[in-house]
């Protein structure tokens, strides 16, 4: 009998394309799956081989919402019992964790996707001390968890003494090509296209000074911002006030393949945390692996395992600022050496073999084969 599992996630499961690879590898090794999430008003639909749950909410942010939607989430859990719980990220973990404990999961398993009580939106707020208190009480009692990279891994294993797996979140290359040209994205084909992209478009995140940017480079480049985020306002109001908008492009946030189409016909990709939180400077951006498995070069910021994973596969330029002025710099540097600018595509390409989600799905045939516990 297949074992059950029921996969839990804040977002509407869209975009999230971590946890669609988690749950398609775990369809695929006879796991029945339940992916729960939410759905908001613009959600796209959603179309998976195994059942999807998407609860309708009263909030859609703050306080009110993580509570509505942890205690739905936790009557959910009671009513569905399985054999195992995934918890996607901190925000999820109270409900699953007070379901287990009501014996609705033999095992629980949490998947970290960044370092959560440092992400910027929490910096100097009473609710950062609300999931820093959940946190240091669940977290030691777990036994099964895997985060993103080896820097976030090490900090929770030296802060709460329990062994925590990497799944780097690293693109699934199968079915992944490049099939549209620029004029059939209404791109211009004669500019050079930077591209910044993601459904993290947020606080410290470098899309304002990106745009600044463009106000100091040449007619020849023209920015590309895919996706979505709470400083996007911000930034198609630079564009209004510094008149960019025939050089600035904004496409909303869209299915992963369809992106991967603008990202194939970029030039360079844009990846500019600023180091103000903790959750920057260990993070690897989705961006930066998607940019490589579209073999582009990058252009980032210089935080730890981003600059670590660019100059380890030499696919891009580092920068030591996020500023309009080091940025447009950056960009200019980096097209200037024709030849070294190829090898960094070159690289990127050579790289997407071997980086890829395909190995990195040994480690889950680890955590969630019967005998792993």
């Amino acid at each position: 009998m297949p074992q059950r599992i029921i996969v839990s996630v804040t977002n509407d499961l869209v975009t999230d394309q971590r946890v669609k690879k988690t749950c398609a590898f775990l369809h695929r090794n006879g796991f029945k799956v339940i992916l729960v999430g939410r759905k908001l008003e613009g959600s796209l639909p959603i179309s998976r081989p195994y059942r999807t749950h998407r609860m309708r909410l009263a909030f859609t942010k703050g306080p009110l919402f993580y509570f509505e939607y942890n205690l739905r989430l936790f009557f959910f859990l009671l009513k569905n019992r399985a054999d195992i719980l995934l918890a996607n990220d901190l925000d999820t973990l109270l409900a699953n964790y007070l379901a287990f404990r009501f014996r609705r999961g033999k095992r629980l398993v949490y998947d970290s996707h960044e370092y959560f009580t440092e992400v910027p939106e929490l910096e100097g707020r009473w609710a950062r001390k609300v999931w820093l208190t959940i946190e240091s009480w669940i977290f030691p009692q777990l036994e099964e968890v895997y985060t993103v990279n080896r820097s976030i891994a090490d900090i929770y294993q030296k802060k709460y003494r329990v062994d925590v797996k990497v799944v780097h979140n690293y693109p699934d290359i199968e079915g992944l090509e490049h099939i549209r040209s620029r004029k059939e994205l209404g791109l211009p084909e004669d500019k050079r296209i930077l591209i910044m992209q993601g459904a993290g478009l947020n606080l410290d995140r470098g899309g304002e000074e990106a745009v600044q940017a463009m106000a100091l480079l040449p007619e020849e480049y023209q920015l590309l911002i895919v996706g979505s985020g709470d400083r996007l306002a911000q930034m198609m109001s630079e564009v209004a006030r510094l008149g960019l908008e025939g050089r600035v492009q904004f496409r909303p946030k869209m299915p992963y393949q369809e992106m991967m189409q603008f990202t194939f016909n970029a030039d360079l990709g844009l990846s500019l945390d600023k180091g103000t939180n903790a959750n920057y400077r260990y993070a690897l951006p989705n961006k930066v692996v998607d940019y490589m498995a579209a073999g582009i070069p990058v252009l980032s910021s210089n935080m730890v395992e981003t600059e670590r994973f660019i100059l380890e596969h030499s696919i891009g330029w580092i920068i030591d600022e996020v500023t309009p002025e080091r940025i447009a710099q950056g960009v200019e540097e980096a097209f200037s050496a024709r030849e070294r600018f190829q090898g960094w595509k070159e690289s990127a390409r050579r790289t997407r073999e071997s980086i890829n989600w395909k190995n990195e799905e040994q480690v889950l045939e680890e955590i969630f084969s019967p005998g792993s516990v």
